[in-house]
């Protein structure tokens, strides 16, 4: 039996990666802040699926309680580093402490969960790691964008080098998609055109699509995958521009 561990696995996209890995048969690993929710779904994808839940209840902001998940991830076969969350001002509006914990979840607590089980991985021959990243990373639009800029280029690093090991990683970059996200960040969407939306199980779907070949970067969407190519060759000045543009706009995912 095969075990996924999946960061944020309690709304949103991670829920989704919980539900589609559970599904096909893995035992899961529950990664989450909301202790009652996690004992909740606990419960519900045993009967569901019949395989084995575990939770961790951690707040990946502190490093410690990173280290937690990271000596758990050393033995799964499917780690998801999903967790995240969006600031709703620009940067100089915000407290440098929010800044800080935004960088912890986003970036660092991926390095450090990633290096712990594609370490495991590796010597075990065979893994899957997924990344989510954003559209947003392709652009220059506030720390967000940044941090997921970072996991994009970790990313692709990390599978040139598990490359021919039995290792693969999947970076993955959604757009605008329906869930918990921007209302827990307090970002208003309501302006949103309706074509500019992306579904959670449809993103999953295509992610775990491209993990299953390999592929490095999976973009789900034909009007995001047309946007980033753009941004990927349009003149950094056009997409510091662009950046600019979303200083009163929320982020992507």
């Amino acid at each position: 039996m095969t075990t996924a561990l999946i960061t944020g696995a309690t709304s949103g996209i991670g829920l989704e990666f919980a539900r589609q890995l559970g599904a096909r048969g893995h035992d899961l690993v529950l990664v989450a802040l909301e202790a009652d929710r996690l004992e909740q779904l606990r419960g519900e994808f045993t009967e569901a699926y019949g395989v084995r839940v575990e939770t961790l209840r951690v707040d990946l902001s502190v490093r410690a309680e990173v280290e937690r998940v990271a000596d758990r991830a050393r033995t799964v076969d499917v780690l998801v580093n999903n967790a995240g969350f969006g600031l709703r001002k620009w940067f100089l509006e915000n407290e440098r402490a929010a800044e800080e914990a935004l960088l912890d979840v986003l970036c660092r607590a991926v390095l450090v969960v990633s290096h712990a089980a594609g370490r495991g991985m590796r010597e075990r021959g065979r893994g899957t790691i997924i990344n989510v990243a954003s559209a947003a990373g392709w652009v220059a639009g506030g720390t967000y964008s940044a941090a997921k800029s970072w996991v994009i280029a970790f990313s692709e690093s990390l599978a040139a080098e598990t490359a021919g090991t039995g290792v693969t990683v999947t970076v993955v970059c959604p757009g605008f998609v329906r869930t918990e996200f921007h209302e827990r960040s307090g970002i208003s969407v309501d302006k949103l055109p309706e074509r500019m939306w992306l579904d959670a199980p449809r993103v999953v779907r295509a992610a775990l699509a491209d993990a299953g070949k390999g592929k490095v970067i999976s973009v789900p969407g034909r009007i995001y995958q047309g946007l980033v190519v753009l941004a990927r060759v349009a003149p950094r000045r056009f997409v510091r521009s662009g950046g600019a543009l979303t200083k009163h706009r929320p982020p992507l995912r």
